[in-house]
């Protein structure tokens, strides 16, 4: 695809620099993948954690070399735009493809001896990989990209300085399939989708008012023997079939993200081209990250129940118990003294 750097009216001799525009872009991604980094469940020791801050670090040297152009002009600057453009996207280019796989990677080390390392091992691995991601992006930019400018004779009087840009391929193809995939695991459970929606909905709520029982209790009981009436017993079971615990996840990873998911194709299906600077956000990267602790979380639960794995933007617990129907004591842990196993069970309940 093509980006428009400047354009001249050829009858008044008007020419307009678009680095202005380019600027404003970047701020609003850079006030978007801040405001989805701060909200959401932060992984400070997990690769794609690792990655949603730098992509945010990113972000602001692109913000910083769009304000040198605005505001010390092209002449004085010592890139161009074009030569921004073109390396920036082929840079945002080439990351989904190792970020996915390491990810994935990352999550199947879970529970292993790589798994268990101290948190400041985690983070020296996490963060050497993610600056070897990015490295290895920035070569490839370097070794691929032509910062050539092209001139076109938009319409009459209209000239139109362009500069070649790129899509994530993979990132639309990624997109597309989980759309795809998602309506048509559901299409055949829709009768029965309201129902569930509404039992998870129970689950949230029953679970969120044990939180603040147990947060109460905390704070008003000085002995946690006092504390040995709460149960863990969920609230009156529905008469509703429950669904498969694999549809169960799809369920709550669709609620969460169908809309993102939609509002993606929908700009593909109208044509409407995103270079890759714009489409790797942490939009997508919150999104891939939760596919990918979906499948892990499905693997594993058989074996380590619900809490097998950490929540992040979709809480797999609640649907995990929609599809079991027996709410289990989380964060079971192996404890020799019986009045702390009870203050680990109100610390978590």
């Amino acid at each position: 695809m093509l980006g428009i750097v400047a354009q001249t009216d050829v009858v008044s001799g008007c020419h307009t620099d678009n680095a202005g525009i380019y600027l404003v872009i970047m701020l609003f991604k850079m006030g978007l993948d801040a405001t989805v980094f701060f909200s959401g469940r932060k992984l400070y020791t997990s690769f794609l954690g690792m990655c949603s801050l730098s992509i945010i670090l990113a972000d602001s040297v692109m913000v910083l070399l769009f304000s040198s152009l605005l505001f010390l002009g092209p002449e004085r600057c010592l890139v161009s735009l074009c030569f921004i453009l073109a390396n920036a996207s082929a840079t945002y280019e080439a990351l989904p493809p190792p970020l996915m796989c390491l990810g994935l990677l990352d999550w199947c080390l879970e529970g292993t001896y790589l798994g268990k390392q101290s948190t400041f091992s985690k983070f020296l691995r996490h963060t050497a990989l993610t600056l070897l991601v990015w490295i290895l992006a920035v070569i490839y930019s370097i070794g691929s990209v032509k910062s050539d400018l092209m001139e076109l004779d938009y319409k009459e009087g209209l000239l139109v300085v362009l500069c070649e840009v790129r899509e994530t391929i993979l990132i639309n193809y990624f997109i597309l399939g989980l759309l795809s995939a998602v309506g048509c695991t559901m299409l055949p459970f829709c009768s029965m989708i309201p129902k569930w929606v509404g039992e998870a909905d129970r689950i949230s709520e029953a679970r969120e008012e044990r939180e603040n029982q147990s947060s109460d209790l905390l704070f008003t009981s000085t002995n946690c023997m006092e504390t040995k009436g709460i149960e863990e017993n969920p609230p009156e079971q529905t008469v509703y079939p429950r669904p498969p615990l694999w549809f169960s996840l799809i369920l709550g990873f669709s609620l969460t993200w169908m809309l993102y998911l939609t509002m993606s194709v929908v700009c593909m299906s109208l044509s409407f081209g995103v270079p890759a600077y714009i489409t790797v956000n942490l939009l997508w990267l919150e999104c891939t990250n939760s596919f990918l602790t979906g499948v892990m979380f499905w693997a594993n639960s058989n074996k380590q129940g619900p809490y097998s794995l950490p929540e992040n933007a979709c809480p797999w617990p609640i649907y995990w118990h929609l599809s079991k129907g027996r709410q289990q004591q989380p964060f079971p842990a192996a404890v020799s003294n019986p009045s702390k196993e009870k203050r680990h069970t109100l610390l978590y309940v």
